[in-house]
């Protein structure tokens, strides 16, 4: 199948919680432990020099491999205060970050953005919210809610999200994922979230689904990183049709492409072979990815219009699309 990733919501997190069987402990704890003394090394690299952080997002964030995955707009998530020490400050580990996706996009093309992640389990969201609203002029489009669900509810963290809102800026959640629907209720009705990140146990609360349906709010899908967390018992057993189905908007996404080790085109590929998706609901998705992106109306109008003149010349798909196989 061909690449057909235009757009992707692309979360950047530090660890993937991975749950193992007993026998298995001792030898991932010794890879777990080997990689995170790693990217303990290379971050303590990143941090000496702003210089360090801007050559991260260019190449190692990969613009170049987002690029050749056909992956043309992306919002990329990353939490700033995870960078700070002795010689840094917030806003330039952000300036240094936006300064990376620049010098990408001239090199790659493509438009890419920032979303300020706030971590839920070192209580850093109002700094983050703070930090956001302070540099919007640094590609940042938007605020996200990350790390641990249990004990650390979205609603204690209303405060930064009512900052967010009242200065305009978008928000999205992580929520669903390793809790239940009360997380993502939270996140909607206590924090305002206009995306919800993977949303995995929406359908245990068929009421919180169809408002979620009724108000366009975007679930950001993850598959493999769903199926390697173990939010998902099966991969056959994700509620992505299921949702599709009842005409919510979903998007797929990678979550993170270096821990999952996976890709956009991976991900579609894994949902057309579990779910039988057609390039015509790929096409539907590929919208609705765009309809949620936090850029400019008239942007994503324009993106959509390119897209559906792809779509229509490189496989014949409009949106009065019907398989005439069936």
């Amino acid at each position: 199948m061909p690449q057909i990733g235009w757009f992707e919501i692309l979360i950047i997190v530090a660890l993937a919680i991975i749950v193992i069987g007993p026998k298995d402990f001792p030898v991932v704890v010794r890879k777990i432990g080997n990689w995170v003394s790693s990217i303990k090394k290379y971050f303590s690299e990143i941090q000496k020099d702003m210089s360090n952080m801007e050559n991260a997002v260019a190449e190692d964030v990969s613009l170049e491999d987002l690029r050749n995955d056909n992956v043309q707009n992306a919002e990329i998530r990353f939490a700033p205060f995870q960078h700070l020490n002795e010689h840094t400050n917030p806003v330039e580990i952000v300036r240094a970050a936006c300064a990376g996706l620049i010098e990408g996009e001239k090199d790659f093309g493509g438009q890419f953005n920032l979303i300020l992640c706030g971590m839920r389990q070192n209580n850093d969201s109002l700094d983050v919210a703070k930090l956001a609203i302070e540099t919007t002029d640094y590609k940042v489009v938007g605020f996200d809610l990350a790390g641990a669900e249990e004990n650390f509810p979205a609603k204690d963290h209303r405060e930064a999200f009512y900052m967010i809102l009242n200065n305009n800026i978008n928000a999205t959640i992580h929520a669903g994922e390793a809790f239940g629907p009360s997380s993502i209720h939270q996140a909607i009705h206590h924090c305002g979230a206009h995306r919800i990140g993977h949303g995995t146990r929406l359908k245990e609360d068929k009421d919180l689904m169809n408002y979620v349906n009724d108000h366009r709010i975007t679930l950001e899908v993850c598959l493999t990183s769903n199926w390697q967390t173990r939010s998902i018992r099966s991969l056959k057993f994700h509620p992505l049709k299921f949702y599709y189905d009842q005409g919510i908007r979903v998007t797929l996404n990678t979550d993170n492409r270096l821990m999952s080790g996976t890709n956009l085109t991976n991900e579609y590929l894994l949902a057309h072979n579990l779910f039988g998706f057609k390039l015509h609901d790929f096409r539907e998705m590929i919208i609705m990815a765009i309809k949620s992106a936090f850029i400019p109306h008239n942007e994503r109008k324009k993106i959509i219009r390119k897209i559906a003149n792809e779509l229509e010349q490189d496989f014949g798909l409009m949106p009065e699309f019907i398989h005439r196989n069936k």
